[in-house]
């Protein structure tokens, strides 16, 4: 190694001051999720022979057990190095860990109702096969139900890493910290984006293109826990490319809001909104 590289690496660690120490692992963190789908779907995602389900699903559960576990202790931990510290931050990790899991079959039952959202939603769809292999929708709810259940307990970063790995898949950018009820249905899919502080009621049919997002972010970090994106309400429809902004706009049940609509204000009950099309004109080439 060259003087040149060595300095070079030592100005770039001492930018911000001592170098932290973060052990966790992006890569562990994907099997993860991508095991979570076995355990939940087993019969679409096991790619093995083994006949014995039961001992390959506790297989996949102690690998979750174990490597979440150590996920969730080195995100508590970052650059803490306090023995006694991490011995308490341990045994949080391994209660976190052992009330995810718990959730497990609660989280599957509301899958299953978006499963049938979607195929019920979703002329095109010849399955509900279909929809759990190939629906970049049901992917991206699934990686959030799952990352959500994380972010209510209170773990640090792994939720925003799981659904991140989603977004990069999909398209679709769900924060886990929204709030999303059942029978929720995504078509299509790419471009959606939902915030940190959403409220979905169920039943509840987005198309790809959708935001529901925050007004301004203008002041930052001050912002931090305040309500700052909209809420939907039950059995409402929000078509393509349309932008719902702003923590108190409430979007009221049965309420369809078509297409390229803009919105900062709230719906009432069973309200259709329809952006009105331009007036074309043609020119004789």
């Amino acid at each position: 190694m060259t003087d040149t590289i060595k300095n070079l690496a030592d100005s770039l660690l001492n930018i911000d001051g001592a170098a932290k120490s973060i052990s966790i692992q992006k890569n562990i963190i994907i099997e993860i999720v991508e095991t979570l789908r076995k355990v939940l779907f087993p019969d679409y995602f096991d790619g093995s022979e083994n006949t014995d389900k039961h001992a390959l699903l506790r297989e996949r559960l102690g690998f979750v057990q174990r490597s979440l576990t150590e996920q969730i202790l080195s995100a508590f931990l970052c650059d803490k190095s306090d023995n006694a510290e991490k011995t308490a931050l341990s045994e949080e990790a391994q209660n976190i860990t052992d009330k995810f899991l718990a959730a497990l079959p609660r989280i599957k039952e509301v899958l299953l109702t978006d499963v049938r959202a979607a195929y019920d939603g979703d002329p095109a769809a010849h399955s509900v096969d279909e929809v759990i292999i190939a629906y970049p929708g049901l992917f991206a709810i699934s990686v959030y139900r799952i990352a959500h259940e994380l972010y209510m307990l209170d773990v640090p970063l792994i939720p925003r890493i799981m659904t991140e790995y989603a977004h990069s898949i999909t398209g679709i950018d769900i924060h886990p910290g929204a709030t999303i009820d059942k029978y929720f249905f995504i078509d299509h899919g790419t471009g959606v984006v939902i915030g940190e502080t959403t409220v979905i009621g169920s039943h509840v049919k987005i198309y790809q293109g959708v935001t529901l997002g925050a007004r301004s972010t203008k002041k930052g970090q001050s912002l931090k826990g305040t309500k700052r994106h909209p809420t939907i309400g039950d059995n409402v429809t929000i078509y393509s490319n349309t932008t719902i902004l702003g923590g108190d706009t409430i979007i009221g049940n049965n309420a369809t809001i078509g297409g390229n609509a803009f919105l900062v204000s709230s719906v009432a009950e069973g309200t259709k909104v329809a952006v009105e099309p331009p007036k074309l004109r043609f020119y004789n080439i």
